[in-house]
């Protein structure tokens, strides 16, 4: 079980910065591709539907890690809770602009809130690939599974290299996606963008897979690696023949490539202590009772489906090409289409008409469907994974034979 859920954690991972490694690229670009109002409206509209439900990946990673592996939760926590803090300011900053730059009508607000949203986009995925690089990069860690170390100890070369290869790959598959979901000049000024980074990550990524083997000790690269490699310089090639579908394809497989290459190289450890191997954080030392995770697995497969099921159908629905012609006059994106139908007008001859009876103008378009189904979703997988924990922590905690309350021995992790 405890293997099982390792993997799920890594799963985990893949699936956030897959899906919402593309958010923030288009976040870091999306004054870059726009020129004008427009074009800045038209490139956040491209992920505006499925940025906030990408996120929850986050949220079942870090829920899973504290239900699966409560030692490795402590340990990460109190070690990276300075930098979890940059990370969690960021995403609320990213979060906010959204909606506050759509509803401002006054340039310098919109401008003040699209640098919130591209600073956010690129804290974000920095932050969190520096605290993933330092689980193999190892930081202090004593004998009690306490982090002693201070907060530069966590910025040590081959985290920082991991943040910053995460964050190039999130750049580029933005790009991509950029392309791949505008048309006209937005198009193609994410294609100019994506053949300028396309060598860059290339050489960043493939720097980043030899550092990555070497420091576990590999003389050769294992075949994930090797296939993370050639696909990344397979999407800078396809960039630049301007075949942006295939190119978003290989984009989502250099995305799993290093995701899965860091996890691989990590088991059966989870976290790298440098004060010595002894000290390693490991997967069986730091996992919950068998019976605990019996029951989140179950919680698992009820809801897993149903969570992938709905950001399929979502992504599936909002699949096509945005233009300038979706965008309302004013260049926002919300509001009503420029020529309102028949039926809009009629609402508003209606709020007028009742304004002048003195009664009530009609009610408010409800939340979408989509968004409702989104937040039902994340509010349930959370409370049930809450419940799992605080209904069979302590029984998990009493199943798992020979675990004690202080630290355990070396040849026990």
């Amino acid at each position: 079980m405890e293997i099982f859920w390792f993997i799920v954690l890594v799963v985990v991972w893949t699936g956030f910065l897959l899906l919402e490694g593309f958010d923030f690229g288009v976040g870091m670009l999306h004054r870059v591709v726009g020129r004008d109002e427009q074009g800045r409206s038209l490139a956040i509209r491209t992920i505006g539907p499925v940025w906030d439900g990408n996120e929850v990946w986050l949220i079942v990673a870090i829920a899973a890690t504290f239900a699966a592996f409560p030692s490795w939760y402590a340990t990460a926590l109190s070690a990276f809770y300075p930098l979890i803090l940059i990370v969690l300011v960021a995403l609320i900053l990213r979060g906010v602009s959204f909606e506050f730059r759509s509803h401002t009508t006054s340039d310098r607000s919109k401008n003040l809130w699209s640098g919130a949203l591209v600073v956010g986009s690129l804290v974000a995925p920095l932050g969190l690939g520096i605290m993933l690089g330092g689980f193999l990069g190892g930081i202090p860690i004593d004998a009690r599974e306490e982090f002693v170390g201070g907060f530069g100890d966590l910025f040590r070369p081959y985290a920082v290299l991991t943040g910053v290869t995460i964050t190039l790959v999130s750049l580029l598959h933005g790009a991509v996606f950029l392309a791949m979901r505008t048309t006209e000049d937005i198009r193609m000024r994410a294609l100019g963008v994506a053949k300028i980074l396309g060598p860059v990550v290339a050489l960043v990524v493939i720097a980043w897979v030899a550092l990555t083997r070497f420091d576990s000790g590999g003389a050769l690269l294992s075949v994930i690696e090797l296939a993370t490699a050639i696909v990344v310089i397979a999407a800078a090639l396809l960039v630049h023949v301007e075949r942006e579908v295939a190119a978003f394809v290989a984009t989502c497989a250099t995305t799993v490539g290093v995701v899965v290459s860091l996890f691989s190289e990590l088991y059966p450890r989870v976290m790298v202590s440098s004060l010595g191997a002894a000290n390693d954080l490991t997967v069986a030392g730091t996992a919950s009772g068998s019976y605990a995770l019996a029951v989140m697995t179950v919680v698992l497969v009820v809801l897993l489906p149903v969570i992938l099921i709905y950001q399929g159908w979502t992504l599936h629905v909002f699949r096509n090409r945005v233009t300038r012609a979706d965008l309302p006059e004013d260049g926002g994106g919300h509001g009503p289409p420029p020529t309102a139908p028949p039926i809009a007008q009629a609402v508003v001859g209606a709020e007028r008409e009742g304004g002048r009876n003195g009664q009530d103008p009609p009610p408010a378009e409800p939340e979408s469907s989509y968004r409702r189904g989104f937040r039902f979703a994340a509010w349930v997988l959370s409370w049930a994974a809450a419940l799992a924990v605080a209904l069979f922590r302590g029984r998990g905690g009493r199943s798992g034979a020979g675990r004690t309350s202080g630290p355990r021995p070396a040849a026990q992790r």
